[in-house]
């Protein structure tokens, strides 16, 4: 141990965050704008030496000087980030990092969930985490030649989702439905999952599942060692589909539908190597043109946010079900509207 402090780094503070972020692009990082709670580490001249961050259940953006590296300081950072989390209540904890870093971070007690080549490696605290993951899902799996999945966050459920949904239970035996658990959305996962359900109920062949902290949606996914947001978007989409293909295997899954992204460069993208990897692990891959209104809009769930923004209620009763709409118009939705109406229009719509 070192004679060192670890201090909590406070928001307000901007000359101790510049030296964070300075010590973090010495490295080639840089400060993930998802975090929600940095520590540093000074010398006596109150230097920044080492820092580390989380962000929910993940440990992100660490760093120690070149000057005070082989000192063991990375390992009082990480101890302190762990026990941090555990008083806030995660016992769960997973880290991404870059693959040199991997064996560092393997001798600190996480274990390897899945890695892509010269990106990334995601890793947990839990010994056999993953694996749990996987066995519980074997009580899910069906007999049948066409097993599909799906897998959507529905911020909110739209008529574009279930027109995704309807297509894949029309034409295969089982649908594996997952719904992106993680709440990094406007609405929570509890009403996600609400309205993805009511939504579908008329569908009988449909399997539902939490999808847990293993698909990870792109807005939390780790930026800060990546060299631009392309490169953000193929490492997210290669170790995102990585896990996927695990699951797929365990569940007998035959092929994924996606919807068409004609806006979105980050689906767009993923979309892209979605149907060049996954025929390379044996499963189909059908991107479904996106459904319209009667007016010719494409239906999205960006747009419903920007029509609740705008308080266009016309556009909103074009695009979603009734079920959704029900809620909309309910008590419950008030503070969720709230919210999307505080931010600029441009955040209620993705990139």
């Amino acid at each position: 141990m070192s004679d060192y402090q670890i201090s909590p780094v406070y928001p307000g503070d901007r000359k101790t965050l510049a030296q964070v972020e300075e010590l973090l692009r010495q490295e080639g990082i840089r400060l993930d704008p998802h975090v929600d709670y940095t520590c540093v580490m000074f010398d006596e001249n109150y230097n920044a030496i080492a820092t580390g961050s989380c962000f929910g259940n993940t440990l992100r953006c660490m760093a120690v000087s070149k000057e005070h590296q082989g000192e063991s300081l990375m390992n009082e950072i990480v101890s302190h980030l762990i026990q941090y989390e555990y008083e806030r209540g995660y016992v769960h904890l997973f880290l991404y990092t870059k693959c040199s870093s991997a064996k560092f971070f393997q001798d600190m007690g996480f274990h390897e969930i899945a890695r892509v080549e010269d990106q990334v490696v995601f890793m947990e605290q839990e010994t056999h985490g993953f694996d749990q993951y996987l066995d519980a899902l074997d009580s899910t799996r069906v007999s049948g030649n066409k097993i599909a999945a799906v897998v959507m966050n529905a911020n909110p459920f739209t008529l574009g989702h279930r027109f995704l949904v309807e297509k894949a239970a029309s034409e295969n035996d089982w649908v594996h439905l997952f719904m992106v658990s993680e709440d990094a959305s406007f609405f929570p996962y509890s009403v996600r999952k609400q309205l993805i359900m009511e939504g579908t109920a008329d569908f009988k062949n449909l399997i539902y599942h939490d999808s847990g902290p293993y698909i990870i949606s792109n807005a939390t996914f780790p930026s800060y060692f990546q060299k631009d947001s392309m490169a953000v978007i193929e490492s997210h989409a290669n170790l995102d589909l990585t896990i996927f293909v695990k699951i797929a295997r365990r569940l007998g899954i035959t092929v994924r539908y996606v919807g068409e992204e004609p806006t979105s460069t980050v689906t767009r993208r993923y979309n892209e190597i979605m149907s060049q990897k996954l025929p390379e692990a044996g499963i189909g891959c059908r991107i479904i043109s996106r459904n319209t209104t009667e007016k010719g809009e494409v239906v999205s769930a960006s747009t419903v946010r920007r029509a609740l923004h705008d308080d266009d209620w016309d556009t909103v009763r074009r695009m979603v079900p009734a079920t959704t709409l029900a809620f909309l118009q309910s008590d419950a939705a008030k503070p969720i509207i709230a919210k999307i109406k505080a931010e600029q229009t441009t955040d209620v719509i993705h990139y």
